[in-house]
Formats: C-alpha cells, structure tokens, sequence
C-alpha cells in the first residue's frame, strides 16, 4: 500500500509498489499518478531471484551508469570485460555507459540495482 501526502513524498513497499514494473520502483516510465516515483533522473529496481534465475541474453549499447548492491544471497555479474561475484550483503558493483552485463543469481538473492540517467 503506498502511502501518499500533500507535501509530495511517498511510502510504501518495494516488493508491492514494484511488482507491476518488472521489478522497477522508479524511473521514467512508472505512471505519474505514483507522484515523486516518476521521474527521468534515475531509475530504481527491487528484485528477488530464485537460485539459477539468470538473464541469458546481454544488454547492448547501454548508455547509463549502474549500480547494482546485494541486499541478500549470492548473486554473479558478468561485464564485456570480467565477471564479479556479490556473496556478502552490501557487496556492489557499478559501471559505466558502454558496458555490456548479463547476470545470474548463485542463491536466493535479493538484488537493488539503480541506473542514471532513466531514459
């Protein structure tokens, strides 16, 4: 349930205000009635992977910065240039536009990853 106010900020719950987004709590493209969630500065995901879930095909030409951060599990991210894996909470990784990645989740992980700029 998100809560909503008249001086513009919000509350609510990642794993339910972003369930209809893929995942995705802010960005461009979440619908303006969400109030200060939409927005064309960033873009914020809250995911949860089962153990093996993984993204098969690579991103291509991605032109932002991002910053991916375990919340829980063990969780791989493969980069064009290398691979780093995030086994304890707080661990993160972050690149820059150009970098292709795809990932995999190496045990029940909860992941929050945010991108800039939301496009």
């Amino acid at each position: 349930m998100v809560g909503r106010t008249p001086g513009g900020w919000v509350s609510g719950n990642a794993d339910e205000d972003s369930a209809s987004a893929r995942g995705w709590l802010v960005g461009h493209f979440i619908d303006p009635s969400a109030g200060v969630r939409a927005t064309g500065d960033v873009e914020v995901k809250w995911a949860r992977h089962p153990i093996g879930d993984r993204r098969t095909e690579w991103t291509s030409g991605d032109q932002r910065t991002t910053l991916v951060l375990l919340i829980s599990g063990k969780f791989r991210i493969d980069l064009t240039d290398g691979s780093c894996n995030l086994d304890r909470q707080g661990d993160y990784v972050m690149w820059g536009p150009g970098t292709d990645h795809s990932w995999e989740a190496l045990a029940d992980s909860t992941i929050m990853t945010v991108r800039w700029p939301s496009f």
